[in-house]
């Protein structure tokens, strides 16, 4: 079998859907003998505070990012390829520059899921990712909140809106 992907960015913020990203960019990088390059980019300055929800001092914003980005790479198995950066920048612009820059064949990251309303007011480093990357794009939703107390419901099929359960 040919590998598609040999290098793939993953984005992280700390996010559910992030953390979802992660596990699935390290399924593919096992299944495709791909290298992940794990990137977390801090904000500028001005929008300070972390995506995932988590509260940050601004003297300690890159304490909290660089955390974020040990622990990712902390989880990643041994038999995975890793690389790390944390950069400062617009995130949407800075993800797409390092995907692009390092040859990556592939960005993974996770959607905050605020919803169709949400989005189109506030958009999303997603969405922004989606629109101008010149390579493809992964994104992945955060778990529902009965997929993460029950790992068996994460499997199932979302059922559209009006159907019924089937037993």
């Amino acid at each position: 079998m040919t590998s598609v992907y040999h290098k793939i960015l993953v984005a992280l913020d700390g996010s559910p859907g992030a953390r979802r990203a992660l596990e699935h960019a390290v399924s593919l990088a096992r299944d495709q003998c791909a290298r992940l390059t794990l990137l977390t980019v801090i904000p500028p300055r001005s929008g300070i505070g972390l995506a995932g929800g988590a509260p940050c001092a601004s003297e300690t914003v890159v304490g909290c990012y660089g955390e974020i980005l040990h622990d990712a790479a902390a989880s990643v198995p041994d038999d995975v390829g890793i690389t790390t950066l944390l950069v400062e920048g617009p995130p949407a612009n800075t993800i797409v520059e390092r995907a692009t820059a390092g040859r990556h064949d592939l960005i993974v990251m996770g959607s905050r899921g605020r919803g169709r309303f949400a989005g189109a007011l506030l958009g999303s480093v997603s969405n922004r990712v989606l629109r101008s990357s010149p390579i493809p794009v992964l994104v992945l939703q955060a778990p529902r909140a009965e997929e993460a107390s029950d790992p068996a419901l994460a499997l199932e099929r979302p059922r559209r809106p009006g159907e019924a359960a089937t037993a």
